[in-house]
Parts: structure tokens; sequence; C-alpha cells
């Protein structure tokens, strides 16, 4: 009997602590895909980068590459009426709320064209220069660097891989979505 109320007692409370919350710069995601960022990474364009107006404003969006994790997307972006385009990292994750439930969060990440190809040139950079040290000890050589407010972790496991350390998120970038994101990146932003 005292099992049975223990039970039933753990699953009502389960049930009233199930709601999640999150802050303004977090959002609740069910999945990491690319359809999923693209549909998410809309509304951040048009609320965050070029802002909601009256009149009637085009603008083209398109991800670019995502993780085989799941845990981070590139999508790149432009608005001709407004002469902006850019880079968007789409960093998705597991968070917990103050009552101990887990869900998954999502957040954007913005640079402008000029600061993503900073960003790209520096990433191969990093590579390129450290690729004898991390190669000489791949299970303890490691490389990291700041850009922004995003950390970059560089390190071999098999293969060359990035993790970026970003509000909280720790999502791993691989050098093969490093490398299509960049190639994608100059096909669309050429002028």
């Amino acid at each position: 009997m005292k099992i049975k109320l223990l039970l039933l007692c753990y699953f009502y409370f389960l049930s009233i602590n199930a709601q999640v919350s999150v802050n303004e710069n977090l959002y609740a995601a069910k999945e990491f895909s690319k359809e999923e960022s693209l549909y998410k990474a809309k509304s951040f364009v048009i609320t965050q980068i070029i802002g909601a107006e009256t009149e009637s404003i085009k603008f083209e969006i398109d991800p670019l590459a995502a993780t085989s994790s799941g845990e981070l997307t590139s999508l790149v972006y432009s608005c001709e009426s407004k002469n902006i385009s850019g880079l968007i990292l789409g960093f998705y994750g597991n968070r917990w709320n103050k009552s101990g439930i887990v869900y998954q969060a999502y957040g954007f990440k913005n640079f402008t064209e000029e600061k993503a190809r900073r960003l790209l040139s520096k990433l191969n950079t990093q590579i390129e220069e450290h690729s004898k040290y991390i190669n000489d000890n791949s299970d303890n050589n490691n490389v990291f660097f700041k850009f922004e407010d995003i950390t970059f972790l560089i390190y071999r496991d098999g293969g060359i891989k990035i993790r970026a350390f970003w509000n909280d998120f720790d999502s791993e970038w691989q050098s093969l979505s490093l490398g299509r994101t960049k190639r994608r990146f100059e096909r669309k932003t050429r002028d």
C-alpha cells in the first residue's frame, strides 16, 4: 500500500512540475534538424536582424550545413532592400529548469557578412597552423580561441573537430560541416 501511495505521489508531483520555463534568450525546441532551424531562424531574422516593419520586405535565408549531432546549424541570410547579409549559427542542446526537468533549447548567433568571413577564415587558419601540434598527440593536444562571445576549441578525435561554447551551449562542429558551411556561404554571398 505504501509503495502504491509513493508511486502515485511521484507521478502527481512530476506532472505538476512538467511545465518548461525558459528565459528570453533561449527557446524550447523538439528537433535539431536543418528544416527546423530554417523554420525558427526566419522569425529570428525578422525580429532581431531586419526588424519588423509595416511595409513588405523581401529576404532570403538558406540552411548551409548541420552537424551530424544536430547541435549546430549554419544558415545564410540576405535582405537586398536593407543591404544586409550574414551568417547565423543555430545552437541546440539540453537544458534543465528549476525543477530539474530536461528540455531542449536553442539560440541563434548572428554574424554580419564581414564578421562571418573573418570567423570562417580564422577557423581555417587556426586548423592549418596548429594541425601538426593537434596530430602529435590527438588525445591531449588542444587549441582554443575566442571570437566575439564564442570560444572555439579545436582538437582531433578521429578527425579535426571543433567545439563551440556560447551561452551555455557546448556544440560540436565537425570539420566536414565547417567546410560545407564555408563553401556554401561564399557561393551564396558572391557579388
